[in-house]
């Protein structure tokens, strides 16, 4: 073979391929081990003969996408595809299978940190596969679990043809998909458990966000694809990505399969994944690692955004862990730890000797202020706490309430010391195997008829106990049920603030504070909104849902009550 040339014939001086894994190891392009891994795999395998390289079929692809692919959103210009985009096109295209003498890779995971204009760059890969590929009756799909998902991609697509006068002239634009009659070609978006998922015959997948692919349906509804692509010469399937949440899913596989080729541990001969991650998540918020796992930065996203999102990621853990989700590719649990633990130890009550002290109800006698119960199981923990606002600083009273034999068994079976707590005022037991919430009850008139403390709004979960709450609107509480959802977030982003500037003390309360540090929130994937949930399974977060009950409903009655629960004119 000579030198210079793959055992095709093609030169590889003058192959995008090899020019990007030159800047790569000569340091002017910095990425992550796994694109180094990929390029290693490729340009050895070019280089020895494993695959053959055909240049002028990868230039052809790229000059489509770049004199025919253009912008939608912000800009209208023809798109200018980067050195690694131009890589990435030259191994889809341009690498060929010396058996088959068709395209060697069928399957190609793209994971990319977000805002690097992936779903442009899978479009425009799509328009090349229906226009030019030469596939006659091809039909090409674009992918989610829901419609409103895979029309993303899908109008990306038909952006593309409509700002090409050539395209959008054989191209018809029909109710469920469009055609292109010249080619009797097909592009349909599709949605999970398609009514006819026995039917494809794709010629071309593009599965966009992966990372939001549910468990075992996303599974099924990728296998349905791979499967289908068999009576077709050279199909591709494009799954397009950032890192997520969901644990156990398609693109939990994905990784387990890129990985597994990368290493050399697999025997998979069409998979081509591009793997763009940071390497060490502890530099996450630094720009030589940001740089591995977005490789339009500075192009589609500058680093003066990266930098405010950083200063953002810096100061609330849940906004960290969307940080490395969506711009390392670091996949995180759903399920996230939330508070530090120096902000939690920052509310508890201490005097000039940093000893611990305890909050008093007498100080606020003639105060106002919002109430929370989290009425939890009657067999089990039930929390209720009011929280008064007074110069600047939220007071957190809060009681806990334990059915009697529970309290015999979960003083050794929880391993946490229920007998000081109940030593210090903290914990009531209450009736004998369920909590009686005539306690709870109780415990409000209390702080109305001795202490002369008015709880203006009082919130509650909608979990049980009718009468309860019945019975305390009878006294002249005003009630206010507060679903512990996602609803919460405002509430949540809120409170870990005012946490952090010290705007919270809970005295020597060491149960409440347990039950904050246990707090951990679960982010949705699309919105990022959040709600609580607990940290491990068995651990308590009854004392903090009480706290959030009552924050929800004075954030929810600001405008009516607000002034009044300052207590301006209350003598501190």
């Amino acid at each position: 073979m000579a030198a210079g040339k793959n055992a095709g014939g093609s030169s590889t001086a003058d192959n995008y391929i090899f020019e990007y894994y030159g800047e790569i190891m000569a340091g002017r392009v910095r990425v992550g081990k796994n694109i180094k891994k990929i390029y290693k795999i490729l340009t050895d395998g070019i280089k020895s003969g494993v695959y053959i390289y055909k240049d002028k079929k990868a230039k052809k692809a790229i000059r489509f996408i770049e004199n025919f692919c253009h912008h939608s959103e912000g800009r209208s210009d023809l798109l200018k595809l980067e050195l690694w985009q131009k890589a990435i096109v030259s191994a889809i295209f341009g690498i060929i299978d010396p058996a088959t003498g068709y395209r060697q890779f069928r399957e190609v995971f793209l994971l990319v940190a977000r805002k690097n204009g992936k779903t442009l760059f899978a479009a425009a890969i799509m328009a090349y596969m229906a226009y030019i590929d030469g596939e006659y009756g091809a039909k090409l799909y674009c992918l989610a679990p829901k419609l409103d998902q895979a029309d993303l991609c899908f109008d990306a697509f038909y952006q593309i043809v409509q700002s090409e006068e050539e395209l959008d002239r054989i191209t018809k634009k029909r109710r469920s998909d469009i055609y292109i009659k010249e080619f009797n070609t097909t592009i349909k978006k599709i949605a999970f458990n398609s009514k006819k998922s026995d039917g494809f015959n794709p010629h071309f997948v593009l599965n966009d966000e992966m990372e939001a692919w549910n468990g075992d349906q996303g599974l099924k509804q990728y296998e349905v694809m791979t499967s289908a692509i068999g009576s077709r010469r050279q199909p591709v399937i494009l799954s397009t990505s950032t890192a997520g949440y969901i644990n156990d899913g398609v693109f939990d596989e994905l990784i387990r399969r890129s990985s597994a080729f990368l290493k050399g541990h697999s025997e998979e001969k069409r998979l081509l994944p591009f793997l763009y991650t940071v390497d060490d998540p502890e530099l996450w918020d630094t720009r030589e690692e940001l740089e591995k796992s977005n490789p339009n930065l500075d192009i589609s996203v500058s680093w003066e955004f990266y930098k405010e999102q950083i200063a953002i990621a810096r100061a609330s853990l849940p906004k960290k862990a969307e940080f490395l989700t969506k711009y390392c590719n670091i996949k995180q649990n759903s399920a996230v730890a939330w508070l530090e633990f120096a902000d939690v130890e920052k509310a508890v009550g201490k005097d000039e000797h940093g000893d611990p002290v305890r909050l008093s109800l007498e100080d606020f006698r003639g105060c106002y202020c919002v109430g929370g119960i989290d009425l939890s199981r009657t067999t089990d923990l039930t929390a209720a706490c009011i929280i008064i606002e007074r110069d600047g600083i939220n007071y957190i009273f809060c009681n806990f309430y334990m059915p009697a034999e529970r309290y015999k068994i979960a003083i050794n079976e929880e391993n946490r010391p229920y007998n000081i707590f109940v030593e210090k005022g903290f914990l009531h037991l209450s009736g004998e195997h369920v909590v009686d919430y005539k306690d709870v009850h109780k415990w409000f008139l209390d702080l109305v008829k001795v202490y002369k403390i008015l709880p203006l709004k009082v919130g509650y979960d909608r979990y049980m106990a009718d009468y309860l709450i019945q019975e305390m609107r009878e006294d002249g509480f005003h009630m206010d049920d507060v679903y512990q959802g996602t609803n919460l977030t405002p509430v949540l982003h809120n409170f870990e603030g005012d946490l952090k500037d010290g705007r919270y003390n809970i005295g020597d309360n060491a149960l409440l504070q347990s039950h904050l540090l246990n707090v951990a929130v679960d982010i949705n994937l699309n919105d990022s909104r959040m709600k609580p949930v607990k940290i491990e399974k068995r651990e308590h977060i009854d004392g903090a849902a009480a706290v959030f009950d009552a924050l929800a409903v004075k954030m929810k009655y600001h405008d009516e009550v607000g002034k009044q629960l300052k207590n301006e004119h209350k003598p501190a």
